[in-house]
This record gives C-alpha cells, structure tokens and sequence, in this order.
C-alpha cells in the first residue's frame, strides 16, 4: 500500500489498535503502548509537542525535517515521502490536516516521550522504513498508517465496538469520520458499522456516569452533544402523564431549533431505579443518517435508555415538539412529517410516528426511542401504481429480452456478405437492449445477495448496458443521416467496425473508470427505493450516488437526444418530401383516380410514411426523452406511457428488423431474377 493513497486522522497515546488489522495493507511499527488511550492536539508554541512517528528503523533513509509555525498553523512537512501535517493552534484538538502525495490517509500514533519548543522553526532528525510507511523523529513515537478504504475502516470501527470506550474512543470514531468523509457518504455499509459503534460508545457513556438519582451530566462531543439524566422517583411523582426531559443545546445560537421531549411516566415507572437512566443526543450534522436522499429538515434527535428492555411499545407516546422547521412550499407533492431512523435497516420510516403540523410547531407523537428527526417528504409513487409499473416494466422488460435475443439468433444464422450494414446496427442495438433488459431482471435479486460484489457487478453492467443503448441510438440516428440526408460521399473504410468499436467501446471506458476509483467513491451498489405512504421500499442494485448519475447519465442522454430529435426531424421531413415527389410523378391520370376512389392510396401512403418515422423514433430512442416531461413530478400518465414505450422498444426493434430483412430479401430476389431475364433474353437473340 502506497503511503500517498491516504487521508489522515493523527491520534496520539491510542492503544487500543492493534498494528495491522486482518487481511489489510496497513503498516505499523513496533513500540512501547501506553496504557490509557488519550487523543490530544500536536504542534503548540511553548508546550510539550506530541509530534506523531515511528521507531528507528536500521539503515533506513533519513532527512532533517523541520515544523513551521505562522498564521496560527503549524506545519509538518517530509518531502522525500510527500508527507504533510497541518494543525490550526487556534482550532479544536485534533483538527489536523493530512496528505500524503495529495492524498488522505489514517495516521495513529503512541508517544514514549515528548520535547519542546519556542521558536517559529524547529528542525530534527527523521528517518522512514524503505518502504516509506514507518517514520521515526527521534525516539519519541511509533505510529501507523491506515488507508481510507472500507475493509480496513470497518475493522478500526469494531474495534471501537467494545464495554470500555468511552469519549476518547468517540472522538477517535470522528476522527475517522473527518479523514474519510467521502468514502463514508458513498458507503451505506461504513455508515451502519459507524452508527452502531456511536450507540455502544454512547451507551457505555450513560453507564459510566453513575449519577445519582435526579442528577444529570452534560458531555460535548464536538459534532454533537449528550445530556446524561438519571430519573428519580420523585421526578415521577407528577399526575401528568409525561415528563419534560432537556434536550442538550449544540450551541447558544441554536437554542430555538431545539426540540422539546417529554417522555412518559408510566413506561418509566417500569424501570428499575439504578437502570433509569435517559441519554439524549442533540447533532449539529446528520449526514452520517442519510443514507440515501432524505431532505432533513430539523436536527436529529436520539433518545436512549438503559432498561432492561429496549424503549418501544409505548402505552403512552414519546412526544416530541420542532419549531422553527423551514417551511414548505406551495406544493402537493411536499410535506413535514416526523421520522425515526431503522438502525438495522438504514432507513427513515414513519409506523409508530403521529405528526401534527401546525403553523408554528410540529408535534411527533411516537412509540418508541430511537433517532427522529422531520423530513421533507415529496410525493413518489404510491403502492399500487408501483405494483402495476413493475409488473408492466417486467413483462415488457421479459418480451423485449426474448425477442432481442431472437433477432440475434436470426441474424447469425441468416446473415450473409450481402447483408444491409443498417441490419447490422439494428441488430447491435438488439443487443445492448438485451444486455440492459436481462440485467434490468435481475437488479432486486442482486439487492438480496450476501456477496458486495455480486450487486456492484450487476450495478455497474446495467450501466454499461444502459449507455451502450444510448450510444447505438446515436450510431442508429449517424447512420440514418449519411443514407437519407448527406447520401453523397459516404463511404468510410471499416465503417461497420468503426461504429461497432464506439457503440461498445465508449461505454465501456466509463464504466471501467467509474470502477477504477472505488477505494475513493462506490458509485454502485444497493439503492433503496421507496414507495408513497409506506415503510417499504425496494432494493435494487443501482447507481448510489444522484451526483455521479446526474452529471454522467442526465448529461449523456441529453447531448444523444438533442442530436437524434435533430436527425429526426430532418429524415421525418425528408420522408414527406419522397412522398409528394412519389405522388407527383404518379402523374395526374393517377391523382384524378385517387380523388375518385376517396384517395385511398394516398391514405395508404400516409400511413406508412406515419409508420416509417414512429420505427425511426423507436430506432432512436426518442421515447426515453418522456423523462423530461416527468421530472420534478410525479406525473402517471407520462410514466405509465414511458414504461410501456420503453421496455417493449426490444420488440418493436425485432418487427423492424424482420420488415427491413424482408425487404432486402425481396430486392435480392428483384435482382436475380432481373438478371435471369436478361441472360434469356441474351440466349434467344444468340
């Protein structure tokens, strides 16, 4: 592992960690560990410098190193290894900044000793192990490097996971947070395992304080803030049914955004005295809550006992009071309404919550103690046109699958040194349908397998599937403009293979490197989709993050459709123009018999110049521009005809493909027997 591929959390005096964990690349050090785990802030003018390094290898490389200090910051900097430290002597403890070659990384360490200095400028001995991973200044501190990569994060987080951490072990958690903010977003799997080990380390916390009874106990944890309350008999002497419980302020200027709780008397009543024992978390950032694209529109809220049972079933609602929420625009498709977050599922749901909105206040009436917080709702698809949507999507995602693969098994069997290159391009965009509709068949299964990979796999071929798609739409609309519009000097050497190379390569190049950075940010992987007015929602394997699929999918569709309406338009025009010049050539006996008869051939000459340009708009893709229409909405005519339209476009593309292979037999068998009649009539002249 290179030592340049990390961010960095800087900790010092942590035992708690073993070297290496199981299976990573992470290096260390050997050394002394002392016996309290502490984390403190380095780098101070005039104090004991904790200064973050390894033991003295042997012959290893060595430099003189130096510490800066100006601005109020502190700077460390080793250039042989492109290693830099930063710290802001006015900042919080442990607000330090790491990069190795411009990159982040995890940085632990012990002291066995420490040394001073006064001036802007110091400078010591330091030397690094061969492989650049183990540094020593002096004999003062062994360390480790930890890259930011889920494995190793999720082995650091259990580690965290145990009866005896407490608030150091909780600034460690993070510190974590804090160097690897980014992959933390993107991975759902390092935001439970960090939720989970938050709630042990707050639980261990309201144990240890061993309060007596009606006495409480503030701790600020940097981002957030505990308030440790221990519930005397007499504070439930009162004959109201609940109890008012303070929720900590995260600061002075927040006080008005703070929730009032009261929790019910009775429910308390049933716990034993020494086990009555409330915590309430106050957070000032929740984005280790968001999960997926939940719109959070008040402070989260945790509420936590220590009862021999878990906190739910309440006879008497948990009530909670939110004011100042922003409020909501004109819009009936938007509302408040009160959540709790489902630590096992990873997900916001509402059963057990009553939300009461009034102009100035929202009430959340709610049965049990876990996080809550309001949410800004917005109307998605309700149940049952969900379940219609998808039994549509998959029957017609099923015919499209089997007929594409019948149009491939024709075309190899039937095709021939002849064959029309459009056929061709027909069939291949055959393929990536089929490609994107059998994938599409088995997103949810993929959701539901144990195996990481299994769902990023069929993630990311979907993807691929999808924007080859696109691309043999846009090959289909380039082709159609050289045949219909240019026609004159369209002859390019290997065009088929040309085509072929970017309706397959190109996709394939933005796949491979939305892959290539998974260590810095998964894009694929288990999205969670939820249905209007329930708690369920449907997993399926998908990109997970809106900015990579807006910024790549959005942008891409649209420079295609942009440019195949154009095609369309001109080939449609193109179409009406052959058929007005077929028309007046017929010559006017013919358009005398055509006003007679009620023009049907005219009609008929509609009609299938209709027909031509709805099978262009199918070979184009056109249709998937309805999305436009359905954006920022929820709009059920224009998403029912998009689903049909689009899931059976495979089927389309097979009648297509067989009108225009039995137009290509039918020329083929004009020309033969053209030249058949020609040799007889050479015969009989002879």
């Amino acid at each position: 592992m290179n030592a340049g591929r990390t961010q960095a959390v800087l900790c010092f005096n942590h035992p708690a960690f073993p070297p290496v964990p199981p299976g990573s690349q992470s290096r260390t050090s050997g050394g002394p560990r002392s016996e309290a785990p502490s984390i403190r802030h380095i780098l101070r003018p005039s104090t004991m410098v904790p200064l973050l390094l390894l033991l003295l290898l042997p012959e290893a490389p060595a430099e003189e190193v130096c510490f800066n200090i100006s601005d109020s910051e502190i700077t460390f900097t080793m250039a042989s290894l492109g290693l830099t430290l930063s710290d802001r002597i006015n900042g919080q403890p442990g607000q330090v900044t790491c990069l190795a070659y411009k990159e982040t990384c995890i940085f632990m360490c012990n002291s066995s000793n420490s040394f001073e200095f006064n001036d802007s400028r110091t400078c010591t001995h330091a030397s690094w192990s061969p492989d650049g991973v183990a540094i020593t200044i002096d004999p003062y501190y062994n360390c480790t490097t930890y890259s930011c990569n889920s494995d190793t994060l999720l082995w650091l987080i259990d580690l965290l996971r145990r009866n005896n951490s407490y608030q150091e072990s909780m600034m460690q958690l993070l510190y974590f947070w804090d160097s690897c903010h980014l992959l933390f977003r993107s991975d759902n799997k390092l935001k439970g395992s960090y939720i989970s080990a938050e709630r042990q380390i707050i639980h261990n916390i309201m144990r240890k304080s061993k309060l007596d009874p009606g006495r409480s106990m503030h701790y600020s944890l940097r981002s957030y803030t505990l308030r440790v309350a221990n519930i005397s008999d007499a504070d439930l002497s009162s004959d109201n049914p609940r109890i008012q419980i303070e929720a900590p302020q995260l600061l002075p200027q927040n006080q008005s955004c703070i929730p009032d709780v009261f929790l019910p008397v009775s429910d308390l009543h049933g716990i034993p005295q020494e086990k009555r024992v409330v915590g309430l978390v106050s957070y000032m950032q929740h984005s280790q809550f968001q999960f997926g694209q939940e719109e959070i529109s008040s402070m989260v809220l945790r509420i936590e006992t220590l009862g021999p049972r878990p906190f739910c079933d309440l006879k008497t609602p948990i009530k909670m009071i939110f004011r100042n929420i922003p409020p909501v625009e004109n819009d009936n498709n938007s509302w408040l309404q009160c959540n709790y977050f489902d630590e096992k599922g990873g997900l916001w749901k509402t059963d057990g919550c009553i939300t009461n909105v009034t102009q100035t206040e929202i009430t959340c009436d709610c049965d049990h103690a876990t996080p809550f917080a309001i949410l800004l709702m917005r109307g998605p698809i309700s149940e049952v046109h969900w379940q219609i949507l998808s039994s549509i999507s998959y029957i017609g995602c099923g015919l499209s699958a089997f007929f594409t693969a019948l149009s491939l098994v024709i075309h190899v069997f039937s095709r021939n040194d002849r064959l029309d290159v459009s056929i061709s391009i027909h069939v291949s965009l055959s393929g990536a349908l089929f490609l994107l509709n059998a994938t599409f068949l088995l997103t949810e299964w993929g959701a539901t397998v144990d195996l990481d990979w299994v769902c990023v796999f069929v993630a990311a071929f979907m993807h691929y599937s999808l924007l080859c798609c696109f691309t043999w739409m846009a090959i289909e609309a380039l082709h159609l403009y050289l045949l219909l519009i240019k026609v004159f000097n369209t002859y390019f050497k290997h065009y088929l293979a040309k085509l072929s190379l970017a309706g397959w390569g190109i996709p394939a190049v933005i796949v491979a490197v939305s892959l290539s950075v998974k260590d810095f940010k998964q894009f694929y992987g288990v999205t969670q989709m939820r249905v209007a007015d329930t708690n369920r929602t449907n997993a399926i394997c998908w990109i997970t993050d809106d900015s990579f699929f807006y910024s790549l999918n959005l942008v891409y569709f649209t420079l295609i459709f942009i440019f195949n309406t154009g095609i369309l338009i001109a080939v449609a025009s193109k179409v009406c123009h052959m058929e007005r010049v077929t028309r007046g050539r017929s010559g006017p006996a013919a358009g005398a018999k055509a006003a007679t008869q009620g023009n049907p051939v005219r009609f008929g000459d509609t009609c299938r110049s209709g027909l031509t340009v709805m099978g262009i708009t199918c070979l184009m893709g056109t249709t998937w521009g309805l999305a436009f229409l359905g954006a920022g909405y929820v709009n059920y005519p224009i998403l029912y005809l998009f689903c049909i339209l689009n899931s059976t476009q495979g089927f389309f593309i097979f009648l297509w493909i067989c009108l225009s292979a039995k137009k290509q037999r039918d020329r083929d068998m004009e020309e033969r027997l053209t030249s058949s009649a020609v040799k007889t009539s050479s015969v009989n002249f002879n």
